[in-house]
């Protein structure tokens, strides 16, 4: 598998230790390992967070946007690790250069663009680019660590 196969949720599951509420990655449309992934996050009016942020007019925390760019970008990290699953965890390290540009609300689809910048060791960064409707809502630099899991 190197480039540009499709993950549905079943697959993402594989990859990702994340769980509902909390999971915020429903496709991945193309990846190429070692490089880049495009995934998407479905908004919808049912996600816990909506009922106070803000009960006035839904708006997607820019926090949780981040974190949907920090898990596409582990599940590219995953795919390009040569570590099993069970083998290892991703932790984000840190962000930098956050930026936002348009407010994300109920019924948008989030696309999530996931760069591999650079590869030291066990630590990884990346450039995160998330859209909807082709414009630019939020940029981000992250970098992740990738720890062996304790048995």
């Amino acid at each position: 598998m190197s480039t540009t196969e499709t993950m549905d949720i079943q697959d993402i599951l594989k990859h990702l230790p994340h769980r509902f509420p909390f999971l915020l990655v429903d496709r991945v449309l193309k990846f190429e390992r070692n490089k880049t992934l495009v995934a998407i996050k479905n908004v919808t009016i049912n996600e816990p967070f909506f009922t106070g942020h803000f009960p006035v007019k839904a708006v997607m925390p820019g926090v949780l946007i981040v974190e949907a760019l920090a898990q596409a970008a582990g599940i590219l990290a995953r795919l390009s690790s040569q570590w099993a699953a069970d083998e290892s965890l991703f932790y984000l390290g840190s962000i930098q250069n956050a930026r936002f540009k348009k407010m994300v609300t109920p019924g948008d689809q989030l696309y999530l663009h996931i760069e591999i910048q650079k590869r030291r060791a066990q630590v990884w960064k990346f450039k995160g680019i998330a859209m909807v409707e082709g414009e630019v809502v939020c940029t981000a630099e992250m970098t992740s660590a990738e720890v062996e899991v304790e048995s």
